[in-house]
């Protein structure tokens, strides 16, 4: 780095105000496009982008493109309601400008750190803070690493009276390598104005060539109301603009990753034009959103069309607690233990050690309980071992869902021993998802970064869907008896598949995402023809919950 950006510390870097925490992502669903082959699949991530990216490897990512929110005011940039993403954009305004280009430096740090050495990256930005924005990235990228100021002309039909029209938005192009980078020219070959280089080429008996360089200005409108790929959301960029991007600075199977995805456009061109993606977002909703437009897209391939990589799902810092019931035992012990800081043990009551502590784990199951015989063959696992032989080990602790009472009489009984037996062993017992077992999340909470919600266990709203039919193949459905189960929650987003096959739930166009509650709940749906519909609804709450219903409808 040129200089050191700002929120830089000269020992800690960024984890001075960002202090790193390791959680595993859960993988909710895996999705599967058409492709046969063996292959990694594309993945979909729903947690916070900086924690994210930590996780992945250095010079993995051949091309970043980022459209993160615009220092343009708090509520412009809350679009999906989530509280992740509130809390999210607390943070990034906390601190006026200096504050937004702290947050974001952070972030742009990982980035580069991931990019390969013949990596790019471009940031979306606009005129609130573009110029503060390059000055960071000539600090962290370095100055010759410097390509373009990309300016997107989108025509705004609106006119100022006191001032220039403001009609753009600005994309700041750096590579990680001043010298080597990709640069696909000839696939982003834009024609030329007149046909005098033609009649030039032509004089000389020489063939014109193909096209020119594009300019570094894009005219292209922004999205109306009609446009096919408008989902229903302000900050929604052209489709063609994305494109244009990811041809010019990526080759075919190479890693594209956005990690402020939003509604998906980014995911969706990378799969189209043959390039892997890791993308993300800090909404469940914006998550649920860009899933169901992939699942979308790979049903209206054109004929000719190749299959598309399988992708999954994935959580990070906010897990499905019922989901973990249904895993296998070994894996659930494993997830458990990497979200406590541990890791694995050996085979036998002790299932893992945090730093000297040695650490039992129950059963994956939410209704299990742990027995007064689990206390005694883990104490005496623990009297087995070397340390404790050595008189250097007498403590445990032991993480599950819940413990019965006649657990925690033993366990009570052998901390009683400490005073009147020297082969006594002291058990902890702690429940998965309280604050003794994110103890070691939260202390690293800063003045700047509030890792108080990460590591927390949700549960799935209770859906609950009637519905009438009203004749001429109209049925009208109503999900508004529907219940969230984690407390201080609400409903955000309700998705609707009326084609549903019982297998795979994909929403049918223009019931993906409604900004009006009431009405996502309450539907009219038209049928094509008068049989039986598998129809299905998903619902989200604001912490991240999802729950689905599905049934059968005799349409008439």
């Amino acid at each position: 780095m040129e200089a050191e950006p700002k929120g830089w510390d000269r020992r800690l870097g960024f984890r001075k105000l960002y202090p790193r925490i390791d959680l595993p992502t859960q993988i909710v669903e895996r999705v599967s496009l058409g492709a046969t082959e063996d292959h990694k699949p594309n993945r979909l991530i729903w947690g916070d982008n900086l924690h994210v990216m930590r996780s992945i490897p250095n010079n993995t990512v051949d091309l970043i493109y980022i459209d993160p929110p615009f220092f343009s005011g708090r509520n412009y940039n809350v679009l999906w309601g989530d509280d992740n993403e509130l809390r999210s954009f607390n943070d990034i305004w906390e601190g006026g400008l200096d504050g937004y280009l702290v947050w974001l430096n952070a972030r742009l740090y990982e980035m580069k750190r991931i990019l390969k050495p013949t990596g790019s990256i471009y940031v979306h930005c606009d005129w609130h803070a573009s110029h503060y924005i390059k000055v960071e990235m000539d600090k962290i990228f370095g100055y010759t690493s410097f390509k373009n100021e990309i300016i997107w002309y989108y025509k705004n039909a609106s006119r100022s009276k006191k001032q220039f029209a403001k009609s753009h938005d600005i994309i700041l192009w750096y590579t990680k390598n001043p010298k080597q980078f990709i640069f696909n020219r000839e696939q982003i070959l834009v024609p030329y104005e007149s046909g005098m280089t033609a009649w030039r080429y032509a004089k000389k008996g020489e063939e014109p060539p193909p096209g020119k360089t594009p300019d570094d200005v894009i005219t292209l409108p922004s999205l109306n109301t009609m446009d096919k790929e408008r989902i229903g959301y302000p900050t929604q960029k052209p489709e063609k603009l994305i494109n244009w991007i990811i041809k010019a600075s990526s080759n075919k199977g190479g890693v594209v990753l956005d990690c402020f995805v939003g509604g998906g456009t980014t995911a969706s061109v990378a799969q189209k034009l043959g390039r892997r993606f890791i993308v993300c977002d800090q909404s469940r909703v914006a998550v649920a959103v860009t899933a169901e437009r992939l699942k979308q897209e790979s049903i209206t391939l054109e004929l000719g069309e190749e299959p598309r990589p399988d992708f999954t799902v994935e959580q990070w810092g906010i897990y499905e607690a019922d989901r973990l019931s249904l895993m296998p035992l070994d894996d659930f012990r494993r997830f458990v233990l990497t979200c406590y800081g541990a890791r694995p043990g050996d085979s036998g009551p002790i299932h893992g050690w945090r730093n000297q502590m040695p650490i039992w784990v129950g059963m994956p199951r939410l209704d299990s309980q742990t027995t007064a015989q689990d206390v005694t063959e883990f104490a005496n696992a623990i009297r087995r071992t070397e340390q404790y032989r050595q008189s250097n080990l007498r403590n445990g602790e032991m993480l599950a869902w819940g413990f019965r009472r006649d657990a925690t009489e033993a366990a009570e009984q052998l901390r009683k021993l400490e005073k009147v037996d020297v082969n006594f062993v002291s058990l902890a017992q702690i429940q998965i998802g309280d604050d003794r077992f994110r103890a070691h999340i939260i202390k690293h909470s800063t003045d700047r970064a509030d890792y108080g919600d990460f590591l927390t266990f949700v549960r799935p709203p209770v859906v609950s869907v009637g519905w009438k039919t009203l004749g001429g193949k109209s049925v009208v459905f109503d999900a508004s008896e529907s219940a969230v189960v984690n407390p201080g929650a609400e409903i955000i987003n309700v998705q609707w598949d009326f084609n549903h096959n019982g297998d795979r739930f994909t929403a049918t166009p223009g019931y993906s995402f409604q900004r009006d509650i009431n009405k996502a709940l309450r539907v009219t749906h038209k049928f094509d023809k008068a049989r039986k519909y598998g129809v299905a609804c998903r619902v989200q709450d604001s912490m991240g919950g999802e729950g689905m219903w599905s049934g059968e409808v005799e349409v008439t």
